[in-house]
């Protein structure tokens, strides 16, 4: 079979499960249904053997609509909440130092390996950055991979259902329902503008660059009076299973058995992370005068775009989630290096 016929149904089967997925978890009136939904079947086909692998420019595409649809939510009161940002960071940084130094020491002695792999399964997040440092130290990465996407994975299905249990009606999660759509002649000048700029966010190397890209374009076209709302549904949606389909191919190449031998880390991992992420969010909602579960999304240590879309579908601020998480993955960024040259050995440069 050709390449390009080989991507066609790979990505033909993403789809499907994708579908199926979703409408399971509506028929089950899950919350967020179009990203749990997905989520949950790729998963399964991924352990089950299935090449699901997301092609990169396709990726990049769904971020970039994720990030315009986002980004069109952010409303001029939302912007007031600016001036008591810089607080809730400081306590979002002593958190995180927090994650690491104690999950290091619980992956220690449940994982049985050296500190500076510990470390890396330890770290709240930036799981690309996470697994390029450890092949340059030549550490075994696959054991970090499979704690890091269990983490990834289990915040992505544990917020949705806070929030239920909470009484916030969350819908499918990424298009408020008291917005106008844009047109389509906006909508394609938004997304051209987004393209454009991405490539400047990736030359700075920010995090999650195409999805931010997508979001100051959503942002400033709100906020201007360019659009009057988001995306239309037509285009949100699919761009919303699509993410939650990448969070499940996370797990494509890692066998059931290599799954039960770092479940519990990961399991435990996250439990830590949660219960650290709960205090600094309890410390940081009275600064920044938000309900608790906004808090806990921004300073939850899941996905950069994951999380922002769930801040979009309980009503949270988007630009307080957003920069809340590339905070999160800036800080890492440094930290990080650090932390692991203190551990054992020098560091070599990042690739």
């Amino acid at each position: 079979m050709t390449d390009w016929r080989r991507i066609a149904v790979r990505l033909l089967l993403l789809a499907a499960l994708s579908v199926v997925g979703a409408i399971v978890a509506i028929l089950l009136k899950l919350p967020i249904p179009l990203l749990i939904g997905p989520a949950i079947a790729t998963t399964i086909g991924a352990l089950c053997g299935l090449d699901l692998r997301f092609p990169k420019p396709l990726r990049n595409a769904v971020f970039l609509v994720a990030g315009v649809a986002i980004g069109a939510t952010v409303s001029p009161a939302s912007v007031v909440a600016l001036t008591k940002w810089p607080f809730a960071f400081a306590i979002l940084g002593f958190s995180l130092i927090a994650m690491v130094l104690l999950g290091r020491r619980l992956m220690q002695h449940l994982m049985s390996t050296d500190a500076r792999s510990a470390l890396l399964a330890a770290t709240p997040g930036h799981l690309s950055y996470v697994i390029a440092l450890g092949e340059d130290l030549k550490l075994p990465t696959e054991r970090v991979a499979i704690v890091q996407s269990i983490r990834l994975l289990a915040l992505t299905l544990a917020v949705p259902f806070a929030a239920y249990l909470a009484g916030i009606e969350t819908g499918v999660g990424i298009t408020p329902s008291d917005t106008t759509e844009m047109t389509l002649l906006q909508t394609a000048l938004c997304l051209l503008a987004a393209a454009a700029l991405a490539p400047l966010a990736i030359y700075l190397r920010i995090p999650a660059a195409t999805l931010i890209a997508g979001m100051a374009v959503g942002a400033a076209a709100r906020l201007t009076g360019f659009t009057p709302g988001t995306l239309s549904y037509w285009i949100a949606y699919p761009a919303l299973a699509a993410i939650g389909a990448l969070i499940g191919t996370r797990f494509v190449g890692i066998s059931l058995q290599d799954l039960r031998q770092s479940a519990f880390a990961g399991l435990a991992g996250t439990t830590l992370a949660a219960l650290i992420t709960l205090l600094a969010a309890l410390a940081a909602m009275r600064i920044v005068d938000m309900p608790l579960l906004h808090v806990l999304v921004a300073f939850a240590p899941g996905g950069l775009e994951t999380m922002t879309v769930m801040g979009v579908a309980i009503g949270a601020n988007p630009g307080f989630v957003a920069a809340a998480h590339v905070a999160r993955l800036l800080l890492l960024s440094v930290l990080i290096p650090v932390m692991i040259g203190r551990a054992q050995g020098p560091l070599p440069a990042p690739r």
